[in-house]
């Protein structure tokens, strides 16, 4: 994992989103058609918000003819971690069943949820 990722804005995270699941490299277009119905974004602001994904780390931009194509440079399961170790730090002083007890009082979490965290759980090592 890179040393420093930084963190992104929600809207950048949605057009990360958007990379990572593409799978491949992908254009400016692609993006904008990924992104349909959750944000509408104008060629110009998605053009900006690229090149500064670009600058951070996060893209790398190939020319392809008259495209621009865009590949992570960091992957979402470094992003995912990095992410979740500043949550669980900033908001539950690194108690992981703190974060647990919260889901589960919010009712954001359903049995089949929990039954899924025993099972990874028991897998790991853990106790049931």
């Amino acid at each position: 994992m890179a040393a420093e990722i930084k963190r992104l804005g929600d809207a950048e995270l949605e057009i990360m989103q958007a990379v990572w699941g593409a799978g491949e490299a992908v254009n400016s277009a692609y993006i904008q058609a990924a992104l349909a119905g959750k944000r509408n974004w104008s060629s110009g602001a998605l053009g900006t918000a690229l090149n500064r994904l670009c600058e951070k780390g996060f893209l790398a931009c190939e020319k392809r003819g008259w495209n621009n194509f865009y590949t992570p440079l960091v992957r979402q399961s470094d992003y995912r971690q990095r992410e979740g170790r500043t949550l669980l730090e900033k908001l539950y002083g690194n108690s992981v069943t703190g974060l647990v007890a919260s889901l589960v009082e919010g009712q954001a979490v359903s049995e089949q949820d929990l039954r899924e965290l025993r099972e990874m759980l028991e897998h790991w090592g853990g106790t049931p």
